[in-house]
């Protein structure tokens, strides 16, 4: 189902499911939305940020992407608001267990990828230090805006990488203990919200390649440093499991 991408006056006029999302880069939050609308099927118009629009800003309550706008209901910002508002417009295919421990289990793991000082806050983070510092980052003026954005403080970057190495040999040992129980997801036998975020987020490690993930040079450059020890932490497994979800069940290309 291609994104259907339209202006924000469109947008606005309409009825329906609206999000706006940033364009140009594969923002991991706004690729999970995507992606969980596009399993689910529902139908959805996109409008690309403009942080400098007044307008858009005034509708969506934020300068920043995705926010999700349905009917006139509250602007929804937050990785799982959106994701609650798919489940009640499109219940299935569900993408949350209805065991409670195993949605527990989903919420709590996918908060450490989505979340505030979760993996992809942190990564950001990496990439503006790494930018900020005059290594392989992100460039001087993103990397600027990014940390204001993040908070970053030069004296944190350590506890910064441990936290992202941690976090990777957190998934990498849960999905090798799935892998030789037989499933190729993070929980049960079967998609959950959970392997579409991971999916996304492995975007700040390993973009998809040019031809499924067009994107500028200096900003693949910036999503993809990182120092030796983290390179070590990203264990395979991560990407593998990246390309059996987008294979099986994502878009691609990716609509940027």
């Amino acid at each position: 189902m291609p994104v259907n991408f339209v202006d924000l006056e469109t947008a606005r006029d309409s009825d329906g499911l609206r999000m706006v999302v940033v364009g140009g880069v594969p923002s991991p939050w706004g690729e999970a939305a995507k992606g969980i609308l596009h399993v689910k099927q529902i139908p959805y118009q996109a409008v690309r940020l403009d942080q400098g629009s007044e307008e858009m800003a005034a509708w969506a309550g934020e300068r920043k992407g995705p926010v999700a706008i349905y009917n006139d209901e509250a602007p929804r910002s937050a990785w799982d608001s959106i994701l609650l508002l798919a489940e009640r417009l499109a219940p299935e295919p569900s993408l949350i267990p209805a065991n409670a421990e195993d949605r527990a289990v989903m919420f709590g793991l996918s908060h450490e990828i989505c979340s505030e000082g979760g993996l992809g806050w942190m990564r950001r983070l990496q990439g503006v230090h790494s930018g900020m510092s005059g290594g392989e980052g992100f460039p001087p003026g993103v990397a600027q805006y990014l940390a204001g954005k993040y908070g970053y403080r030069e004296e944190e970057a350590a506890s910064n990488q441990r936290r992202v190495i941690d976090l990777l040999e957190m998934l990498s040992a849960r999905l090798h203990a799935q892998k030789r129980e037989g499933s190729r997801f993070y929980l049960g036998s079967s998609l959950t919200a959970l392997d579409i975020y991971s999916a996304a987020f492995t975007a700040l490690l390993k973009p998809l390649p040019p031809e499924h993930c067009p994107m500028p040079d200096a900003m693949r450059v910036g999503f993809e440093a990182m120092d030796e020890d983290t390179r070590k932490a990203f264990d395979p497994i991560i990407a593998e499991h990246r390309d059996f979800i987008y294979d099986e069940y994502l878009e691609l290309p990716l609509s940027l």
